[in-house]
């Protein structure tokens, strides 16, 4: 372990083992196991390295949100890959239109909330409210949940199914996969998996994947959530901004859905 960590740090091992002994020390507390055959730590250890890392985090958030504080006027934004004409998208494109908007940088992270704690990001579109300690956050809007399913499969033409029903399918994924939502709607219209999502991604769909509304699962909330230091009055326009557009967008997602599965029925359906 010692010679491992010697390399990582470039240094030779004799003054690392030194250096932990000294820490040893005067902590009056032994944080390794030494034997011949194994080097290891010890409770006190264990517990020392998961503080350290916390303290460690802190810095790197610190020096984060201290380099942005630096660059005034100035927002980033988190976002998944995939939704670049999705809702994040029509949000910035529409506060950028505003009377003295702040320039906006954006980053790509699978876990934005993360980036808000973290201090990589100012704001992040989610969806739910977990995982959302330590940021601020208000809900946007509520959106149906719905399948996306393959336009051939048997549940396809469906005004409505039950989670009981999606749970039988092999294919179902309960969690959200790994992926873009643009690489998640292939492999649905490929017939490689059945997800659920909130029903504003329904105008990403295409032909060949349907949404069929879930009946029995709660709304979907959809949450803007931000980090500490972003100037009062940057932060209310860009909040009532996604507002705005998160309405409007959640609104026509819900009547786009309703034609695409309308189209569905009559398609499968007409006779022969």
């Amino acid at each position: 372990m010692f010679k491992a960590g010697a390399e990582r740090l470039g240094i030779a091992q004799p003054p690392l083992s030194r250096a932990i002994g000294r820490l040893e020390r005067r902590m009056s507390v032994q944080l390794f196991e030494r034997t011949s055959r194994r080097v290891g730590l010890t409770a006190a250890g264990a517990v020392f390295l998961a503080e350290c890392r916390k303290v460690l985090t802190a810095v790197d958030t610190a020096v984060s949100r201290a380099q942005r504080s630096g660059r005034p006027h100035r927002l980033t934004v988190a976002a998944l890959r995939g939704t670049g004409s999705g809702l994040p998208a029509g949000v910035l494109r529409s506060y950028r239109r505003r009377p003295g908007a702040a320039d906006v940088d954006v980053v790509f992270a699978r876990d934005q909330v993360d980036f808000v704690r973290n201090g990589s990001a100012d704001f992040a579109l989610t969806c739910g409210h977990e995982g959302l300690e330590g940021v601020e956050f208000t809900e946007l809007a509520q959106e149906r949940t719905v399948a996306l399913l393959p336009v051939d499969h048997f549940r396809a033409a469906k005004s409505a199914i039950s989670s009981a029903d999606l749970a039988s399918e092999g294919i179902f994924r309960p969690d959200w996969p790994e992926g873009t939502l643009d690489e998640i709607i292939d492999q649905v219209a490929m017939g490689a998996m059945i997800v659920m999502v909130g029903a504003s991604a329904t105008d990403r769909i295409g032909t060949a994947v349907v949404a069929v509304p879930v009946t029995d699962v709660p709304l979907t909330q959809l949450v803007l959530t931000w980090g500490p230091g972003i100037p009062a009055a940057t932060r209310n326009a860009f909040v009532r901004t996604a507002k705005n557009v998160t309405a409007k967008h959640v609104s026509a997602a819900g009547s786009s859905e309703d034609s695409a599965r309308r189209t569905v029925r009559t398609t499968r359906w007409r006779p022969r």
